[in-house]
């Protein structure tokens, strides 16, 4: 068997993806504790469907957004699969978890108990922005995360980003119709209720969703849309 590096490779073929491996040891709840490591994958978005996202989501963003949702889930599901085979215990985690796979502390605080910017942070694929995207180091937030937790990491961990590089652009924050973001930056130990408001942005989104797409989505993209540091804009 080739090594499970290469085949990840295979499996999630550049230009479209980016994957890093990090130490999340003392990071994860204690049931999770066994799995030291994460391997964070990365999705970029199709840049003619975000460019589209003016003043809120369309339909095809809608279909676009869980389409490569639903394509991270496989790829985590496949990655955990073949890392098995290789001897190494892995959990994969979906890119966006379904309504039964959600329990009461998620309602109460709007946190996942595995954080795929948290994992994407620790393995230096990017930093967390002031509306509380991921922002890439290659895709800016053009991106959908899934997750693989590691008990052992089959490469060497990254460096991790610590702290937003997002400096004083507040194009996000402006362009913001929850007003969700206050515009302080992150860091390593900030809590994200102290520069970003998760509630406003989801009231928001489902207000939007319902007006302009219909059905039970709760999207919105206007920040992911308006961010310089997507689309090979800088």
């Amino acid at each position: 068997m080739k090594s499970p590096g290469a085949e990840i490779g295979r499996l999630c073929p550049y230009p479209d993806y980016d994957t890093g491996i990090g130490l999340l040891e003392g990071l994860l709840p204690g049931d999770l504790a066994e799995y030291r490591f994460g391997l964070s994958l990365l999705r970029k978005l199709d840049d003619a469907v975000i460019d589209r996202v003016v003043d809120g989501p369309t339909v095809e963003y809608q279909e676009l957004y869980d389409s490569v949702n639903r394509e991270l889930n496989e790829k985590v599901a496949g990655i955990a699969e073949l890392l098995k085979g290789a001897g190494i215990d892995a959990l994969p985690v979906k890119a966006t978890l379904d309504e039964q796979d959600l329990d009461r502390e998620f309602s109460r605080t709007l946190r996942c108990r595995v954080s795929h910017k948290m994992v994407a942070t620790r393995a230096g694929l990017g930093w967390i922005g002031k509306t509380d995207l991921l922002v890439s180091r290659r895709f800016g937030p053009r991106v959908r995360l899934a997750s693989v937790l590691l008990a052992d990491a089959f490469d060497e961990p990254a460096i991790p980003i610590t702290g937003s590089r997002c400096g004083a652009c507040r194009i996000c924050v402006d362009a913001c119709p929850a007003r969700a973001a206050t515009g302080d930056l992150w860091k390593v130990g900030v809590d994200r209720d102290t520069f970003y408001d998760a509630f406003k942005c989801m009231g928001f989104c489902r207000k939007i969703s319902q007006q302009r797409i219909g059905g039970q989505a709760t999207i919105c993209g206007i920040c992911v849309a308006r961010c310089p540091l997507g689309a090979g804009r800088v």
